[in-house]
């Protein structure tokens, strides 16, 4: 079928604009029909009300539908707190052609994610964890590439209306789909048109660009910074407004008249067409003589003459376009009646009254869905909302949500009016609003659950559940704003009307937001103070596992001994009863991997702490009641104490848990640093490096400097010196800050241990020394030993070798007695390699064979070709060098293995 070419009859002075959207369509089209991937793109309309946005957007619409997909949208003024209003717009129409079973295809695993937001389905029980805002929004993201994908003969075109107006839920979906993709191209054509951003350059006058605030306002700036052009709409010249004027009136329109229609209307498209509308009502001559009434004709047609014109039909159709104002999209007969108490013939009169008036549009009927009235323009909306007295504004709001709850349209649905009516200290309005809250949050909308939960505030609660609004508002924020949820939670636990367990749990999340806010001394503090008030039972036990956790992961502790000693006498006698003992005991296997305590021991632990090998009901990644961090504790105890192939059990369902449940954040980032702790403990180098790649992509898009960007870092610098990689572990160290200053909790493994080791690789043994002599002083302070979680006695040792092997031998001894302690094979491997530096010859060949032997036991392959390539230097045999270099090359260790060959190459077998 041919394209639908624009055409310069269809509106004036736009055919730059028409051209440029004419050829996005084509290139979108040529791309699909090629084969390959769609070439789609952002196109960005910029313009003052009534410039023509809408009026090129149906254009675009017209020449586009014959060969794509379009799907459109529009804002609202009085919608722009409701989340994914507009994504529901756009995605709704587009999925009516699939079945039930076509439906939950395109959703893949993530239909029970994604559907409550798209109102498919019901939202989770309120028992359910929170969606995850990003997890929702990654999977909108899938759901638009699948429907593409589908739509390749008719690629999708979305078109979104007075985006100004967007809920920032829909925003936030449309920047992250748009944004660059690995092969460069977007499967759709995303045509955004919204009013002028305040206080963007170059956009003119910026009054009346309404909800183009805050959030939403950076997130369009996003979307016009990666378009392939934003197109800035001007008024008409005077030569257009004449030609519209002769158009509408007659060619005898002179030439004073024109120029005086220009002169009022300013050369505004929508304010010109709608005066000359008055004037063909009126039966004007279009001559010079009647060009002084212009002037007073057109003020009716904006503002306060408009509201005049409104309330000259009578209180009928005023009151009835007030409805229209409240009830926005919402119009449909049945709300308008419960509203405005009409019958069926009262509002189809008062409404072809408005129609003739030109300030409605007859009721559209798409595909069967309930028609629904709506104002001819925005600004007729905007100035009859406005023109609604403040008291009677409020009263229909009431009256609105009240009807909606009435129609089963559910709380979230009711709660943008609620959010307008006065406070009047009503329960009912405070319930209606924490329901609400309830669903924006099993949506993936916490902005909107917090908006709830203010204005419940402000209402305000009675004295029995005004500290329960507080510590829902205070989760609400957990995700979003950890600074916040600390402050909503202290006000909640200081307030009466929270019992035992809501204490408990109010407190266990304060201190995950203390801990998330970096604050892991004031974490430690609040559980602690709150578990000695705290009966004895499980919620002490929950206060006291968090207490010993964040104390724990300091970075600095006054008494590190002396808490590991009081964490274990308490967890002595646990057995894993219940949850609350296998979590204190999880948190007892990661301290004594800390300090080195034997593998055995540690094992034992870490096998309380779990049920049958998993994680128990209610411990498992995802729950909210306890956090990731229990099964996170007992899965790296399990790493450093030799037995990674339970921990890759543990961290393969932890990424299955987070993606099946949407958690695609710092949650899914973690996941994938823990994996690849358990890939590089196993010597597979690359597929260590490609979860830790992935884990900080995932974790660049949460945000900077987050803990997971240090313990990811970290890992992923360690694995590249492993492969020999020394100028891309150091890119990847500036790029993450890794070094002083240290974070205020451990990094994983030891930081500093790490930064000496990429030092010594980049030949700076000064500062290698220095940076390793600070770990060594912070951790034995603490009585911390494990000397694969915090290798600094080997790489010391070496360094000091030449300039001090006294003092280097002594710390290889030292390190090889923390090894026997702890007793696994690549730690004995390790001390029995570094100790080999500081023995004669043949001592040194007996210690490099037990060296490789321990570590041929151990899991960790990659420290085993470093200790075969050792032996083989030290015996000089020929086959020892292949082995080793076999050895190291499977591991991906690229410069070991290359070392290895060269020796080989220039070996030559003893007599």
């Amino acid at each position: 079928m041919a394209p639908a070419r624009p055409e310069r009859s269809v509106l004036l002075e736009r055919g730059p604009e028409l051209a440029a959207a004419f050829h996005a369509v084509d290139a979108l089209v040529a791309g699909a029909a090629a084969g390959g991937p769609a070439r789609g793109g952002i196109l960005v309309l910029r313009g003052d009300p009534g410039v023509g946005k809408t009026s090129l957007l149906a254009e675009i619409h017209r020449m586009a539908r014959d060969r794509c997909t379009v799907l459109t949208a529009r804002g609202g003024e009085t919608l722009t707190s409701v989340p994914f209003h507009l994504t529901r717009q756009l995605l709704q129409p587009a999925l009516d052609g699939y079945g039930s079973e076509g439906v939950h295809h395109l959703f893949g695993d993530h239909f029970d994610l994604v559907a409550p937001a798209l109102g498919l389905a019901p939202p989770p029980p309120p028992s359910a964890a929170p969606a995850d805002p990003q997890g929702v929004r990654d999977g909108l993201v899938r759901l638009l590439d699948r429907l593409a994908d589908g739509l390749r003969d008719r690629p999708p075109v979305l078109l979104v209306d007075d985006a100004h107006w967007a809920d920032t839920e829909t925003l936030t979906w449309l920047d992250a789909f748009t944004r660059t993709r690995e092969d460069g191209r977007l499967p759709a054509l995303v045509v955004v048109a919204h009013r002028p951003l305040p206080g963007a350059v170059g956009d003119g006058d910026t009054e009346g660009a309404g909800g183009a605030e805050g959030d939403g306002t950076a997130l369009l700036a996003g979307l016009a910074d990666r378009a392939l052009l934003t197109l800035g709409l001007h008024a008409l010249t005077s030569e257009a407004t004449a030609e519209l004027a002769r158009e509408a009136l007659g060619a005898h329109a002179d030439e004073p008249f024109c120029r005086e229609l220009w002169t009022v209307t300013a050369g505004n498209p929508y304010e010109t067409v709608e005066l000359l509308a008055k004037v063909r009502d009126r039966t004007l001559e279009p001559v010079a003589g009647t060009a002084c009434l212009l002037r007073n004709l057109a003020a009716g047609a904006r503002g306060g003459g408009l509201v005049t014109r409104l309330e000259e039909l009578g209180s009928g159709p005023t009151r009835l376009a007030w409805a229209v104002a409240v009830l926005g999209a919402d119009s449909t007969p049945d709300l308008l009646a419960k509203l405005t108490g009409m019958d069926a013939t009262e509002l189809a009169d008062h409404t072809e009254r408005l129609r003739r008036a030109r300030i409605v549009t007859p009721p559209p009927r798409n595909g069967g869905a309930t028609p629904h009235l709506e104002f001819a323009h925005p600004l007729i909306a905007t100035a009859v909302y406005g023109s609604v007295p403040s008291a009677v504004r409020t009263a229909l709001h009431g009256r609105a949500a009240w009807a909606l709850a009435e129609a089963g349209r559910g709380p979230a649905a009711a709660s943008r009016h609620l959010l307008e009516v006065h406070p009047d200290d009503d329960e009912d309005v405070v319930r209606g609003l924490r329901a609400a809250a309830v669903e924006h949050l099993a949506v993936g909308a916490p902005d909107a659950a917090r908006r709830c939960l203010e204005r419940a505030l402000a209402e305000p609660p009675g004295p029995a559940t005004y500290a329960r609004v507080l510590y829902e508002l205070g989760c609400a924020s957990l995700l979003t704003a950890p600074a916040a949820t600390v402050l909503h939670l202290r006000s909640a636990l200081a307030l009466p009307g929270l019992d035992d367990t809501l204490r408990t749990d109010a407190t266990y999340r304060l201190a995950q937001a203390l801990a998330h806010n970096n604050q892991l001394q004031e974490a430690a503090r609040a559980v602690a103070a709150e578990a000695v008030r705290t009966p004895p039972g499980t919620g002490r036990r929950r206060l006291q596992a968090a207490h010993f956790m964040y104390e724990g992961f300091q970075a600095t502790e006054e008494d590190g001994p002396g808490r590991s000693r009081r964490l274990a006498g308490l967890t002595a006698a646990f057995t894993g009863a219940d949850n609350s003992e296998r979590a204190l005991l999880a948190v007892r296997a990661f301290d004594a991997m800390l300090r080195g305590e034997p593998a055995d021991e540690v094992v034992r632990l870490c096998d309380r702490s779990l049920a049958d090998g998993a994680p128990a009901r209610g411990l498992g990644w995802t729950d909210p009641a306890w956090g990731f961090e229990i099964p996170a504790l007992t899965g790296i105890a399990y790493v450093f104490a030799d037995r990674p192939d339970r921990a890759e059990a543990l961290f393969a369902e932890a990424v299955r848990a987070f993606e099946i449940s949407g958690w695609s954040g710092a949650h899914l980032a973690f996941a994938h640093a823990l994996l690849g702790l358990v890939h590089r403990r196993r010597g597979d180098l690359p597929r260590a490096q490609h979860h830790l790649e992935e884990g900080l992509r995932l974790a660049d898009r949460v945000g900077d400097g987050l803990p997971v960007h240090w313990d990811t870092a970290c890992l992923l610098v360690d694995t590249l010196l492993a492969r020999g990689r020394t100028a891309e572990a150091r890119s990847v160290a500036d790029r993450y800050a890794f070094g002083p200053p240290w974070p205020g909790a451990i990094v994983l493994p030891d930081g500093p241990s790490v930064l000496g080791r990429l030092l010594l690789a980049e030949g700076r043994a000064e500062d290698a020394v220095r940076t390793l002599e600070e770990a060594a002083d912070a951790l034995t302070g603490r009585a911390r030993h494990h000397v694969v979680w915090a290798p600094w006695p080997f790489d010391l040792a070496r360094a000091l070798a030449p300039v001090d092997p006294d003092r280097a031998a002594g710390i290889a001894a030292e390190a090889t007695a923390h090894a026997e302690r702890l007793g696994t094979p690549t730690a004995l491997g390790e001390a029995l390699r570094c100790a080999a530096l500081f023995a004669d010859p043949p001592e040194a060949r007996d210690l490099l064979t037990r060296a490789v032997a321990h570590l041929a036991a151990s899991p960790s392959r990659y420290e085993e070709a470093r200790a075969r390539l050792d032996l083989a230097h030290a015996t000089g045999s020929p086959a020892a060098l292949a082995r080793a270099a076999a050895l190291a090359a499977t591991c991906g260790a690229d410069a070991l293995a290359t070392a290895a060959v060269t020796a080989r190459a220039s070996a030559h077998p003893r007599e």
